[in-house]
C-alpha cells in the first residue's frame, strides 16, 4: 500500500494542517514520497451509525453476502463505524473485512415469546432467563448487549414492558460485571422508569422520554439513539393496526412528539448520537438523512455531525484524526457544518488506509 499525503482543514479542532496514511494509519509526520490525495478539502474522522443492522431483513437474517453488501452501501455514504445493535447473525466474517467497516457486535436481541418482530430476537420462555442471556450475550459480543425492553402486548392492545425491574436491575448488573454495557429498544412510557432505574447505558429511539426523565438521563450520563429516520414509519405502522386503536393512536403521537423530545434532550445535556435503524424498514446508507434529521429536530449543524463522527467515536472508544490512529477518515469539498448536505457528496472516502470512491 502507498503512502498517501492530505491536508485540510481538521474537524473538530478546525485546525489546518497535513497529515500522511501508511501501513493503514495517520501520521503527522511527512512520508517521503507519499502521494497527494487531496489539499484545501475538510477532514471528517469516518462516520458512525450507532444503530444499525448489516445482515438483517424484513423477516430475519440474510446471507452473508448480502450482510456484506449492506455494509458496503453504508460505507460508500461514509459510514466507517457501525455498532450493529442486535443480529441474528453472526457478522464475524464482515468484521474480518478490510473493505467494510468496522463492526462492534452486540449479539442478539434479547426478547419474550411474540414480544418482537419474529425472526429477530432470542426469545425467552420466562422472565428470569433474562440475566443467564444477559450474561451468554455480554460474554459473545464486543462490549454491548441489546434488550428489547417493550412491545406491543395483544392482550393489552397497546406498547408495554416486557421484564419486571428486578429482573431487568439483575440484568444490566450481571453485564457491568462482565465489562459490558447495554442498550433497549423502547417506544413507549411505560418500560422507561425501569430501564433507567436498572442502570441501562443507552436508549434505543426513546420517543417518550419526558423532561425529568431527560434530566436524569443526563445526570446518570445515559446515551440516547433516537433513530429519527425509523420513527417516520410509525404513521404507517398504525394505519396496519386496525385491531388495536389505543396502540395505533399511541404510535401517532409517539411520532408527533419525537421532534420537540430530542431538542428537549439536547437541551438537558443527554449525549444524541446518530442512528439510522437500517435493516429491516430503513435502507442501509442514510446517515446523512438521520444527521438532518437531528438537526431539524434541534441540534445545530455541528452537534448533529458530531453525533454521527467525533463524538460518537470517542463513546464508542474509537479514536478520530489523531497521529497513530487507524487511518478512517473522509474528505469534503467545503465544510459540513455549514451546511450538512455536503455529507452527500464526498470527495474521498478513506477506510484504513484505502480509498473508496
Amino acid at each position: 500500500m502507498s503512502a498517501l499525503h492530505v491536508s485540510g482543514t481538521v474537524l473538530p479542532d478546525g485546525s489546518t494542517r497535513e497529515l500522511w496514511i501508511t501501513d493503514g494509519r495517520i501520521s503527522f509526520e511527512p512520508v517521503p514520497g507519499a502521494q497527494t490525495l487531496a489539499t484545501g478539502g475538510f477532514l471528517v474522522p469516518g462516520l458512525v451509525d450507532a444503530h444499525c443492522h448489516p445482515g438483517l431483513g424484513p423477516r430475519g437474517a440474510v446471507p452473508v453476502e448480502e450482510a456484506a453488501e449492506q455494509a458496503a452501501t453504508d460505507r460508500d455514504a461514509g459510514t466507517l463505524l457501525i455498532r450493529d445493535c442486535g443480529l441474528p447473525l453472526d457478522v464475524r466474517p464482515l468484521q474480518a473485512r478490510a473493505d467494510l467497516p468496522t463492526i462492534i457486535r452486540c449479539g442478539r436481541h434479547l426478547a419474550l415469546p411474540k414480544r418482537y418482530i419474529p425472526g429477530f430476537a432470542i426469545e425467552l420462555d420466562d422472565v428470569a432467563l433474562l440475566p443467564e442471556a444477559v450474561a451468554e450475550q455480554a460474554r459473545d459480543g464486543d462490549g454491548w448487549v441489546k434488550l428489547v425492553g417493550d412491545w406491543i402486548d395483544r392482550g393489552e392492545g397497546d406498547l408495554a414492558p416486557l421484564w419486571p425491574d428486578d429482573v431487568l436491575a439483575e440484568a444490566v448488573g450481571v453485564a457491568h460485571d462482565l465489562g459490558a454495557r447495554v442498550t433497549a429498544h423502547v417506544f413507549g412510557e411505560a418500560a422507561l422508569p425501569g430501564l433507567i432505574n436498572a442502570g441501562i447505558d443507552c436508549l434505543e429511539h426513546g420517543t417518550a422520554l419526558n423532561p425529568d426523565q431527560l434530566a436524569e438521563l443526563a445526570r446518570r450520563d445515559v446515551a440516547l439513539v433516537p433513530t429519527l429516520i425509523n420513527i417516520e414509519n410509525f404513521p404507517g405502522i398504525a394505519d396496519q393496526a386496525t385491531k388495536y386503536p389505543t396502540y395505533a393512536a399511541h404510535m401517532r403521537a409517539l411520532h408527533a412528539g419525537v421532534a420537540d423530545m430530542v431538542s428537549s434532550a439536547v437541551e438537558a445535556g443527554v449525549r444524541v448520537f446518530a442512528g439510522t435503524d437500517a435493516g429491516g424498514m430503513v435502507a442501509h446508507g442514510l446517515i446523512a438523512d438521520e444527521v438532518e434529521a437531528l438537526h431539524r429536530a434541534g441540534m445545530t449543524r455541528e452537534q448533529a455531525l458530531a453525533s454521527a463522527s467525533w463524538a460518537a467515536r470517542e463513546w464508542l472508544g474509537h479514536p478520530g484524526i489523531e497521529d497513530g490512529a487507524p487511518a478512517d477518515l473522509i474528505v469534503y469539498p467545503a465544510d459540513p457544518r455549514e451546511d450538512l448536505a455536503v455529507l452527500r457528496h464526498p470527495s474521498h472516502i478513506v477506510l484504513r488506509g484505502t480509498v473508496f470512491g
